[in-house]
């Protein structure tokens, strides 16, 4: 029997563990899906935003490229924001789109789309619309290894509909390194400044987390005492919040970041830029006398570091040689970071609400979150304390944590998943609650955090001195109708009281529930 291109690519997926597709269907995208077989899940979202955080959260929770199918040029035109923070985050996809049938594409039909490899960049690792209908199945394949390269990241194919149903040679389906070691001879030279440091301090990153380097951080800190701390806007958690060397978070600015690391002479950047700044700065990098080594498996970020080394390597294999290094000098660990008293129940507040739910949730739930003005709150009483706890959007953008706690939830249906949300941010992609529902996640709640404004603007207002903010407010959201609306339980809370009930009821509750909890 003759096979088609559908079958070598259905065939291929099923080979690489893609079993799962993540879409929002066109006309242009049907023929893929005929006789699609059983043991292959269509998750579907109701706005290619949503479709593109769910297949995120779902790559990132079980550490292989997501497949998307989306619709054309208008479709991936709704995805881009999330495409662009998957670019971020350093999630690996494969993003395909329909294109029209290639007889009529000289004839511009309804549809098409133009140039449909450049759209999506330069957000996608790389783009291809293949010469021949043949040459589908293996233009998924590289994109595929392209994408679990380092650094990871999304790719696309565009696909015209007819090409589908066209005779197809079998594939050889080839193989490639998913990991970068870094150079040794730099790796042995960080190593024996580490070694003779007398106060070495650590910056970990989103990266510890990719390449799954949590055991080796903690006993790489644990041998030289040095103090731990998070890289500004990390995405990722890349050490317990509750180890005694752990120091905190830092904030984005560069006179922050200096404060921070006085006393420092060595500082080890550990999957993550050095330093990812949100405003302007003025002075140096770094406190005087200081060196630093910066190891990540992105070139581009060792290329742009403004000062030290920079060593291009995965993390695992980079901290294993650093492990295996000089015995390092006597030296005293820096004093634990405090541990904040209980606060009263009033007023409600965000850090209140985080006080709440860490001592209500279960060992081993995991946080996604998107509630930007609450991140400093949580900082403070949501300490993140176990690997692949925490997930969050690294590009600054909107409308990714909510689609990307559904996609966590279902790729990690063990763990209990608490989606901490804004309400602006929210507002994205509310449409995610309908998939939530439709899935039936029993594992995950949503938190709301309703302040009724943009909040995050405030704070920025105040750094800009400015004495009136326009198209902050938002009165009048009901997230409790929303969330029932699309099918959910959901409940709303206007005190720690209510809020500490309802999460109990939230975390017994078998499928998805929302909590809107109304601070001040």
């Amino acid at each position: 029997m003759t096979r088609t291109v559908r079958d070598e690519v259905i065939a291929l997926l099923d080979h690489l563990g893609m079993t799962t597709i993540f879409g929002n269907p066109g006309s242009t995208e049907l023929p893929m899906f005929r006789d699609l077989p059983d043991h292959f899940r269509y998750v579907l979202g109701l706005q290619e935003s949503v479709v593109v955080g769910m297949a995120d959260g779902y790559a990132q929770a079980t550490r292989n490229a997501a497949m998307i199918n989306l619709h054309s040029a208008a479709g991936v035109g709704h995805a881009l924001g999330n495409i662009f923070t998957a670019y971020k985050n350093q999630t690996p996809l494969v993003v395909t789109a329909g294109q029209q049938a290639r007889s009529i594409l000289p004839y511009e039909p309804f549809l098409h789309a133009e140039r449909a490899t450049e759209f999506p960049r330069p957000y996608v690792k790389w783009a291809c619309e293949p010469a021949r209908a043949e040459d589908v199945p293996g233009a998924i394949l590289r994109a595929y290894h392209v994408a679990m390269q380092p650094p990871y990241g999304p790719t696309f194919v565009s696909i015209p509909v007819d090409d589908w149903d066209r005779a197809c040679p079998p594939l050889s389906i080839s193989r490639a390194s998913q990991q970068v070691r870094g150079d040794s001879a730099l790796l042995a030279e960080a190593a024996e400044l580490l070694a003779t440091a007398r106060k070495p301090v650590f910056v970990v990153g989103a990266g510890i987390a990719i390449d799954d380097a949590w055991d080796e951080v903690i006993a790489l800190a644990e041998r030289h005492k040095a103090g731990v701390w998070v890289a500004p806007l990390a995405a990722r958690n890349g050490f317990p919040e509750d180890h005694p060397l752990f120091q905190g978070f830092f904030s984005a600015f560069r006179e922050s970041i200096v404060a921070d690391l006085a006393g420092a002479d060595l500082v080890l950047v550990l999957g993550a830029p050095a330093f990812t700044y949100h405003a302007e700065g003025e002075g140096p990098h770094l406190p005087e006398g200081a060196k630093l080594v910066q190891i990540g498996d992105d070139p581009s970020m060792a290329a742009r570091l403004p000062v030290g080394l920079g060593i291009v390597s995965s993390l695992k294999p980079a901290l294993a040689e650093l492990l295996s290094g000089p015995n390092p000098i006597a030296r005293t660990a820096p004093a634990p970071r405090p541990v904040p008293e209980r606060l009263p129940d009033a007023p409600f507040t965000d850090a209140v609400l985080m006080q709440r739910l860490a001592a209500a949730r279960a060992k081993g739930s995991v946080i996604v979150e998107e509630a930007a003005s609450s991140r400093g709150a949580m900082h403070d009483h949501l300490p993140i304390l176990d690997r692949d706890g925490f997930y969050t959007c690294a590009s600054g953008g909107l409308g990714h944590g909510l689609p990307a706690a559904v996609g966590v939830a279902l790729g990690r249906p063990d763990d209990r998943v608490i989606a901490l949300i804004g309400d602006g941010a929210s507002m994205y992609a509310i449409q995610s609650l309908w998939s939530a529902a439709q899935l039936g996640l029993r594992n995950l709640t949503i938190v709301i955090v309703n302040n009724g404004r943009y909040e995050a603007l405030h704070v920025f207002g105040r750094h800009f001195g400015l004495q009136k903010l326009h198209g902050t407010q938002l009165p009048g959201l009901d997230f409790v109708g929303l969330a029932q609306a699309q099918g959910l339980t959901a409940v709303r809370a206007e005190s720690a009281a209510d809020f500490e009930a309802t999460l109990a009821k939230a975390f017994a509750h078998q499928g998805p529930m929302l909590v809107e909890a109304v601070v001040v």
